[in-house]
This record gives structure tokens, sequence and C-alpha cells, in this order.
């Protein structure tokens, strides 16, 4: 069986992505997610009309991966350099609201818990990224003698 490690990235969570978007019962974008940029170092908001649930399946991979995480060091991964014009850009971090709002939707969703030292993948959420990661070796014939 596969895991989120054996496929890349992209792929992964691209699929995870489609599915969350299908399925509005678990995850849902919030009203004002049109309307907002995803850090103080970006200029604009995202051109991807569906970013929110893109950035639900990451958050979900990046704990699988590197749980057990907090929500300022999932900040820190998805922060930015600001450009400060003739001033050398500074590194800010991401917006925390879009990273509460996703990790909670999760935990309700039971793909997540809470634990000390931060949040980790569940059994349920492991065994929902490990199938979508078969199904996907299964789709990539260069991947499947690894």
């Amino acid at each position: 069986m596969a895991t989120v490690f054996d496929v890349p990235a992209d792929l992964l969570i691209n699929n995870i992505a489609e599915e969350f978007k299908n399925d509005n019962d678990k995850i849902n974008s919030p009203s004002w997610s049109n309307f907002v940029k995803t850090g103080v170092h970006k200029e604009r908001k995202p051109e991807n009309i569906d970013w929110w649930y893109v950035r639900v399946a990451s958050i979900l991979r990046r704990v699988y991966i590197d749980g057990p995480v907090g929500i300022m060091r999932l900040r820190n991964f998805y922060g930015g350099k600001k450009d400060r014009g003739m001033t050398p850009g500074k590194f800010k971090k991401g917006s925390g609201s879009i990273v509460r709002n996703a990790l909670h939707q999760l935990e309700d969703a039971g793909y997540i818990e809470i634990v000390e030292g931060g949040r980790v993948v569940t059994a349920q959420g492991r065994s929902y990224l490990d199938k979508k990661a078969t199904e996907l070796i299964k789709d990539i014939p260069e991947l499947e003698k690894y």
C-alpha cells in the first residue's frame, strides 16, 4: 500500500481538493474566502476560485508529514517574502485565520485531532490519505516500480 510519501504532492493535493469540493458535507469554503489574501506578503487574493479546498488538502498533507504540528508552524510554512520596494524583502507569516479555520474543519470531519504538542492525523485521516495515494500511484505507470 502506498503512502503520502510515495506520490507527488501536487497530484495528491489536487485530487483531495477535488473530492473536498464535490463532497460539501465535510469541508466548506467560508463566505469570506473570496475576498481575502492568504497572507500579508501577498499583493492580491488567489486567482484560483477553489483555493480554499486546495489549502485544506495541503494542510491535511502537511499535518500527516510533520505532525504533531501547531498553527504557528503552519503559518511559517505558508508564509513568504514581502516585497518592500527598495528595502530588502522580509519574511512574513501566512494567515493564521485561514490555518485555524481549515484545521477546525478537518477536526470536524474527523481527519485531525488535537494532542499535546499540536495536531496529528487520526487513524481515519491516515487511512483516507493512504487510500488516495494508492489510487494515484496505480494511475502513474512510472511510479509503480517504486
